[in-house]
């Protein structure tokens, strides 16, 4: 009796922590509440009349996905086991509070399920999917995760608005969760916003092999392909991106994975080890920038000119303006290794301001012309136009043998300001080349656009003209028309006394190539 006596005491002592320090409640079999503490009517603001007898059903958020409470009571119902999860509540007020709750089925003798008992802890401040997810994978080995995310989610976002696009994502998070992989058990979706969704678990816990896994998340994908959404009448075919890591750094590696996917026309990717090869690369290009830092500070950006040659006379016409490097151990570096990163950096105005600076001065040791390369970006900065109108008044006397190659790309932002920039620089005396043209985004629609005096027939149709047809027919059509519209033509890449003998019978009128002569400063042989 005494040992009896002191067991309840214990048991009313850790009832009493308990109630203290957690939010409780308890229900029958049928789901009614039987029971509540204080911290349960303090947190939901229900009195104990409001809620005995009711279900939970009267903190319910109803934005939560109907997912949840079936794998929930699957879980406790059928299997009888312990539920672990974190629920959006709403209380009396509106409010939404977080719980991170803990139910099990209390069961009698004789294995049937008499009540239930809840515990719940307070995670509204610290309540964030991307928080519980790095939570999950700071306190897990062997993570395996996927990301899944909705397939050109911003043009979606823009066609719809916001609203909708709610919608798709609340109905596929529910989709997700009902076709996720059961092998693996994953007990949560990580709704993370921006259309996506990830899936993770410690990969050990998973019942099948890792290529089993994968071979049933690309099943996943194709079933999430097939889903129809109806938007307010409307049919949303769902499509996704899928990224999978079950390596290290795995957020990292999991956005990295779909930022790869973007970028091309692939929809599915393992980014194992993306992160140490973006530091690599990273690495790399911060001591490229350096390098141009350093070159630029001691006046190591230098010019070298090619000559272009006129085919018939074979004497060198004019010559094309080409940026170097030399680095601190005096090696020349081409502008494949910095020229595009510094592009990215703080460094391009710079290096083409001294590029510019070094062909005006050129004019006064030559007398053929000086053709610069301009890209949109350079026409497009205001600090390095003004400065290419300074450079051809303090030149004016030479700027008729001026020829800016304007290289073409899909960058440009405003097609008036090339315009613009071409008619004023005309005025000047100034001819203007198309560079690459034949491949890329050359096309003739652009000849209306640069009504150019000069086109650079792209170095690789030139290459392949001894041995390719196609790239002789495309040269063919780009010299008939060039002749029509009184436009000269330069043949880039000529490397051989062969290539330039077929340049000069199609009617060419300029060839530029090692067949003739490297790049180097002027002067030098």
């Amino acid at each position: 009796m005494i040992e009896s006596d002191e067991t309840l005491l214990l048991l009313r002592q850790y009832e009493d922590v308990t109630n203290h320090s957690s939010i409780v409640s308890k229900t029958n079999s049928k789901g009614q509440i039987i029971f509540v503490n204080d911290e349960f009517c303090r947190i939901s603001g229900y009195s104990r009349d409001e809620l005995l007898g009711h279900s939970h059903n009267i903190i319910r958020h109803p934005d939560n996905p109907t997912y949840i409470y079936k794998f929930m009571w699957n879980t406790l119902k059928d299997k009888k086991q312990i539920w672990q999860g974190v629920i959006r509540n709403i209380s009396k007020d509106g409010s939404s509070y977080y719980v991170k709750t803990t139910i099990k089925p209390i069961v009698d003798s004789s294995g049937e399920i008499i009540e239930y008992i809840a515990l719940r802890d307070d995670v509204t401040d610290i309540m964030d999917p991307r928080k519980q997810l790095d939570y999950l994978i700071d306190t897990t080995t062997n993570v395996l995760a996927i990301m899944i995310k909705i397939k050109n989610f911003r043009e979606i976002e823009r066609l719809y608005g916001q609203q909708i696009v709610n919608k798709i994502e609340m109905k596929l998070q529910e989709e997700l969760f009902l076709l996720r992989p059961t092998e693996c058990e994953f007990q949560k979706i990580f709704a993370l916003g921006s259309g996506k969704y990830v899936f993770a678990k410690n990969k050990d816990d998973c019942s099948i092999g890792i290529d089993k896994v994968i071979s049933n998340v690309k099943e996943l994908q194709k079933n999430i392909d097939e889903i129809k959404i109806d938007i307010g009448g409307i049919d949303y075919y769902t499509s996704v991106l899928i990224s999978v890591v079950y390596d290290e750094d795995i957020m990292e590696n999991l956005n990295y994975g779909i930022e790869e996917l973007e970028n091309t026309n692939e929809t599915f990717i393992i980014a194992n080890g993306f992160s140490k090869k973006i530091r690599e690369s990273a690495k790399k290009n911060f001591d490229v920038i350096s390098m141009v830092k350093n070159a630029i500070e001691t006046n190591n950006i230098v010019s070298y000119f090619q000559p272009i040659v006129d085919n018939k006379t074979k004497q060198i016409h004019k010559y094309e303006s080409l940026v170097r490097l030399i680095d601190q151990n005096g090696k020349i570096i081409s502008p494949y290794f910095f020229l595009d990163i510094s592009k990215k950096g703080t460094y391009y105005a710079q290096i083409t301001n001294i590029v510019l600076a070094n062909s005006f001065k050129a004019l006064t040791k030559v007398t053929e012309d000086i053709s610069i390369n301009l890209s949109a970006l350079d026409i497009e900065l205001p600090s390095t136009q003004e400065y290419i109108f300074e450079l051809l008044d303090k030149y004016k006397e030479h700027t008729s043998r001026v020829v800016f190659e304007l290289l073409e790309d899909e960058g440009i932002k405003n097609l008036t300001t090339i315009s613009t920039f071409i008619n004023k620089v005309k005025s000047y005396g100034v001819k203007i080349a198309i560079d690459d043209f034949g491949a890329g985004y050359s096309n003739f629609e652009r000849l209306l656009d640069y009504q150019p005096d000069i086109l650079k027939i792209d170095g690789s149709l030139i290459k392949n003209i001894l041995t390719d047809k196609y790239s002789l027919s495309i040269v063919k059509t780009i010299v008939s028309f060039a002749k029509e519209e009184n436009i000269q033509t330069v043949a880039e890449f000529v490397e051989t006394k062969e290539v330039f003998d077929i340049l000069k019978e199609l009617g060419i009128d300029y060839t530029q190539g090692y067949y003739f002569g490297k790049p180097a400063l002027l002067g030098s042989k």
